[in-house]
C-alpha cells in the first residue's frame, strides 16, 4: 500500500461531443485518463480516436501536473500542445479533436459556494450574464437568504425546491434523503408554480439517481433523447415521458482523498438528492449550472446543520434520562447506615459511566440479623443497570424471611427466564447476627478479604454460579464464625482489576497490603486509603469499571456493652460517587 497523500479538493468538468457536461472529482495521484477501463482510468472517455493511455494528472509539491501519455494526436491546454504542464483553475484540456471531449480544469470541489459566485459575478458584465442570468441570480440570492432564515426545516427545504425548479424551468422538483438503512426516500415533492405533491407514487428516475450517486457528481441530461441507452431504456422515463432529468447529490463538506486506490475515497457523507425533471427538453447555460450548483451547496450546508442540531438535541435528551436513570439508581443504594451497638458499616459506589452495574446493600433481618449484598452485573452502562435494579428489587425478599439458598434459586430462575441481555451477575451476600455467626452466599464473586490481627486472607471462596448464567444451578449457604475485631472488606473486581497506564493490573496482593497497613484504623479510613491507594495506581488512566466498597467491623458482645458505657459506637456513612 502506497502512503497516503492528502490531495486538495479539484475536479474535471468533463464534456462530451453532444455537449453534456459531467464533474469528476480527482481522487488520487497519478489520476489517468482515456479510453475505455482496461488500463484503470479514471476518467474514461468513449472517443475510439482518444488512446487507452492518453494523459495523466500528477499531484506534486502542491501543483497538479498534466502528462502526455501517448495521445496520438497530441494533449493540448488552452490550444497549445504540451507533454508536462502545471495546470491552473479554468485550464481547457483538449485530444487534437475538433469534435471530440474536452476537460476543464477545477482547483476546488466544482460547486461554488454563493461567496465565491458572487465574487465571480462581480467581474462579469451585464452582456455576459444577460438579463435571464441577473434574474436567476437574483432567484439565488433569494432562496439563499430563505435557506439561512428561522423557518421550519420542511419549509426551508421546499423553498429550495421551489427555487431549483424556477432555475430549471422544471415541472417537478423532489427532495429525496437516506433512511435509517441508507435507502433514499421522498422526504418532498413540489411541482412548478410552488405547489405541493404527495410523496406516495411518484417515480424519480432510479437511473440517474444511481448514476449521480456513483459518479459523487450531478447529471444533467438536457434531452433523455440524446443521452446514453441506459437512461433513455429506464422505466420511469419511458412512462412518464420524460424529456430533461437532472440529479444533483447533496453531501457533507468534509472531503477525504488519499493515494491509495484501495481506499474508499467520498466527498463526504450522503445527505440527500435534489431531483428535477420535465417532459421537455432544455438547455442549460454555464452560468446557470453554476447557480444550481452554489443552490445544492447552500441547501447542503443547512441539512447538514439541521442534523447536526438535531443530534446535538438527541444528545442532550439522552443525557437527561441517564442523569434520571443515575438518580433513581443511586437512590437504591444505602443513604446512610443505621447504628448498630456489635459493628462498625461503611460503603461506597462509584460507576464508570453515568449508571453502572454496581450496587451493595444493607438489610435488617430481625433485630439481631443484618444482611450484606454485593453484586456486579456483566458489563457496563443502561443495560447493566437495569439488570441491577431487577437484581436488587428480587433480593429484596430476603427482608421477608425466606432462606438464602431457596432466594437465589428463585432469583436465578428469574433472570435467566426474563433477561433477555444475555447477563448474569455475580453476588456475595452474607447474613451476621450479634453472636458473630456470619452464614454466606457467594455466587462467582471475589472472595471477601477477612481482616484479622493485622492479616487478610481471602475465606469466602465463590462455590456458586453467578446468577442469571444457569437455570437449573443449585445455590447452597456455608457458615462462617467472626471474631471481636474483625474486619470484612467486600469489593467489586473494579478494584482489582484496575489497570495504570501500562496494563498493569492492581491486584490483591496490593490490596492486602493496604489492609494489613491499614488494620486497625476505623473502616472509614479504611476505605478511604483503598480508594486512594487505586486512584495512585491508574495515575489518571480513567477508570475503566465500576468500583464498589463495603466495609463492615464486627465489634462482638463484649465491644457492644463497652461502646454503650463509653459513647464510642461508630457509624459509616453510605458514600455513593456518579
Amino acid at each position: 500500500m502506497s502512503d497516503t497523500q492528502i490531495i486538495p479538493d479539484a475536479v474535471l468538468e468533463v464534456i462530451g461531443p453532444d455537449g453534456s457536461r459531467r464533474m469528476v472529482h480527482v481522487t488520487q495521484s497519478p489520476f489517468l485518463i482515456g479510453r475505455g477501463a482496461e488500463t484503470g482510468n479514471h476518467v474514461q472517455l468513449t472517443d475510439r480516436r482518444i488512446s487507452r493511455e492518453c494523459a495523466a494528472l500528477v499531484f506534486a509539491n502542491g501543483e497538479f501536473r498534466l502528462e502526455d501519455r501517448g495521445q496520438r494526436r497530441g494533449l493540448f491546454v488552452n490550444g497549445e500542445q504540451v507533454g508536462k504542464r502545471v495546470l491552473r483553475e479554468g485550464d481547457n484540456i483538449t485530444f487534437g479533436l475538433a469534435d471530440s471531449y474536452e476537460l476543464i480544469f477545477h482547483f476546488g470541489s466544482g460547486s461554488e459556494t454563493l461567496p465565491q459566485l458572487l465574487n465571480r459575478m462581480e467581474h462579469m458584465t451585464t452582456q455576459e450574464t444577460g438579463a435571464g442570468g441577473l434574474r436567476k441570480l437574483s432567484l439565488l440570492l433569494e432562496a439563499t437568504a430563505l435557506l439561512h432564515s428561522h423557518m421550519p426545516l420542511d419549509a426551508v427545504l421546499g423553498t429550495m425546491v421551489d427555487h431549483a425548479i424556477a432555475l430549471t424551468d422544471a415541472d417537478r422538483g423532489l427532495l429525496l434523503m437516506p433512511n435509517a438503512l441508507k435507502e433514499m426516500r421522498i422526504r418532498l415533492a413540489r411541482q412548478r408554480g410552488g405547489r405541493s405533491l404527495p410523496t406516495e407514487g411518484l417515480l424519480p428516475s432510479q437511473t440517474a439517481i444511481r448514476t449521480a450517486l456513483e459518479q459523487k457528481c450531478s447529471v444533467v441530461t438536457e434531452d433523455v433523447a440524446q443521452a446514453g441507452l441506459d437512461l433513455q431504456a429506464a422505466q420511469s422515463i419511458i412512462a412518464q415521458r420524460l424529456r430533461a432529468v437532472v440529479v444533483v447529490p447533496l453531501f457533507a463538506m468534509a472531503q477525504l482523498h488519499t493515494a491509495d486506490p484501495n481506499d474508499k475515497i467520498s466527498p463526504g457523507e450522503l445527505l440527500g438528492v435534489l431531483y428535477l425533471d420535465s417532459r421537455r427538453p432544455a438547455a442549460f447555460s454555464s452560468l446557470e449550472r453554476q447557480i444550481l450548483d452554489a443552490l445544492a451547496v447552500e441547501a447542503a450546508s443547512v441539512i447538514d446543520n439541521a442534523r447536526l442540531v438535531e443530534r446535538e438535541r438527541e444528545r442532550e435528551r439522552m443525557e437527561q434520562e441517564l442523569s434520571i436513570a443515575r438518580d433513581i439508581q443511586q437512590a437504591l443504594l444505602p443513604r446512610e447506615f443505621h447504628p448498630w451497638a456489635h459493628m462498625q458499616v461503611t460503603g461506597t459506589n462509584q460507576s464508570c459511566l453515568t449508571v453502572g452495574g454496581d450496587y451493595f446493600d444493607v438489610l435488617e433481618l430481625g433485630p439481631d440479623r443484618t444482611a450484606f449484598i454485593i453484586a456486579d452485573v456483566s458489563g457496563k452502562g443502561l443495560g447493566a443497570a437495569l439488570l441491577t435494579t431487577m437484581l436488587q428489587g428480587a433480593l429484596s425478599g430476603m427482608t421477608v424471611g425466606h432462606e438464602p439458598a431457596s432466594v437465589f434459586a428463585h432469583v436465578n430462575r428469574f433472570l435467566c427466564d426474563h433477561s433477555q441481555l444475555e447477563r448474569y451477575a455475580t453476588v456475595f451476600f452474607g447474613i451476621l447476627d450479634t453472636a458473630g455467626r456470619f452464614e454466606f452466599i457467594n455466587a462467582g464473586h471475589p472472595s471477601p478479604l477477612l481482616l484479622r490481627g493485622g492479616q487478610a486472607d481471602f475465606p469466602f471462596p465463590a462455590e456458586c454460579f453467578p446468577v442469571g448464567l444457569l437455570p437449573d444451578a443449585e445455590f447452597k449457604s456455608s457458615t462462617f464464625t467472626l471474631q471481636p475485631g474483625d474486619t470484612l472488606v467486600l469489593f467489586s473486581d473494579g478494584v482489582t482489576e484496575a489497570k495504570n497506564p501500562v496494563e498493569e493490573e492492581f491486584g490483591t496482593s496490593r490490596l492486602k497490603e493496604i489492609l494489613a497497613r491499614c488494620a486497625s484504623a476505623p473502616v472509614e479510613e479504611l476505605q478511604a486509603a483503598i480508594l486512594a491507594a487505586v486512584k495512585e495506581f491508574t495515575r489518571g488512566a480513567g477508570q475503566a469499571d465500576d468500583i464498589t466498597l463495603l466495609v463492615f467491623r464486627f465489634l462482638g458482645r463484649s465491644d457492644v456493652q463497652a461502646g454503650r458505657s463509653e459513647g464510642e459506637t461508630q457509624v459509616g456513612p453510605a458514600t455513593r460517587v456518579p
